[in-house]
């Protein structure tokens, strides 16, 4: 039987904060209710990441903070982030599974990633918790710094009164500058803010709070880009994020042509073809949907499921 090395990240999406990966070689004992961190309750969580810690055969967490993020960027941040945690790991295993769709190890050869893994691997499953654990309870020691942002109860999320905060007191030491809705000029061009990115990271919010998991932003093939892949149940959706200065401009539903819905439904097939070595192993539905938004701060205006299918 192979042994595993699970990895997960959490803190991809929040304003402030760091990101942090797990890595978890589980032992001959294995916690019971291990599952999607996202899926337990805090109290669950904590306890069985006492569990995994006096089980475990190796353990690793890698952190890296909101200032590397904003010099190197996210996916550059999560490739170290894996590496760190992975060089903390002394125990044995014959394969690394990642959960999702990105393989932050591209060096390594074991390597598979696994969307849902997370729910469907057991030491993928430890590593959601310790990662969520670790970076819950660093958020809350924050809280206790910089108490007037509240980050004990939303860990750097943009909620409310996350953002009302922000609006009053500016940026904190570990808020990421390169996230809207700062905007600091000597932020390096490549990941200075605009009006685009303002809207593309409140799309990705707005859809943290109906439930979706973000898999993918800005994913880029030959043929076309699609903005916001996430995945919420048995779905996964592909989001066209559509931006007007102000709607007697246009809604951004406008644009989303039969030639548009063509080259989206192109990106499924590419996305299914990327992820997925069999048919048979793909259980999801597909669906397209814009975010239509207007306005400076933009706002979200309208959204809409286009066409869901198996295609």
């Amino acid at each position: 039987m192979k042994r595993t090395l699970g990895i997960d990240e959490v803190g991809r999406g929040p304003l402030a904060g760091p990101i942090v990966v797990a890595a978890v070689v589980l032992g001959e004992v294995v916690p019971e209710g291990l599952n999607d961190s996202k899926k337990l309750t805090a109290k669950r969580r904590e306890q069985l990441a006492r569990e995994i810690k006096r089980t475990a055969t190796g353990i690793g967490i890698g952190w890296v903070s909101a200032k590397i993020l904003d010099k190197i960027g996210i996916t550059e941040s999560l490739k170290l982030a894996s590496r760190l945690a992975v060089e903390q790991v002394e125990a044995d295993y014959d394969q690394i599974i990642i959960d999702g769709t990105i393989n932050f190890l591209p060096e390594r050869t074991e390597v598979t990633t696994m969307v849902k893994a997370d729910g469907r691997i057991k030491a993928v499953s430890a590593a959601s918790i310790i990662a969520k654990v670790a970076r819950d309870n660093y958020m809350k020691k924050c809280g206790e710094i910089w108490g007037v942002y509240g980050f004990d109860s939303h860990v750097g999320y943009g909620s409310a009164a996350h953002m009302a905060a922000i609006k009053k007191h500016g940026a904190s030491p570990i808020h990421r500058l390169s996230f809207a809705p700062f905007n600091v000029r000597e932020r390096p061009a490549k990941i200075q803010n605009t009006i685009g990115r303002q809207a593309e990271n409140l799309a990705v919010e707005y859809l943290e709070t109906l439930g979706h998991e973000v898999l993918e932003q800005n994913w880029k093939t030959k043929i076309c880009e699609i903005d916001i892949i996430s995945k919420k149940a048995d779905s996964v959706y592909f989001h066209e994020v559509k931006y007007r200065k102000n709607a007697g401009s246009g809604s951004g539903l406008d644009v989303i042509t039969k030639k548009k819905l063509e080259q989206m439904k192109k990106g499924v097939a590419l996305w299914r073809k990327a992820n997925f070595a069999e048919p048979k192993d793909d259980q999801y539905d597909y669906t397209l949907a814009v975010v239509a938004m207007t306005g400076n701060p933009c706002r979200v205006d309208q959204y809409l499921e286009l066409e869901t299918a198996r295609w």
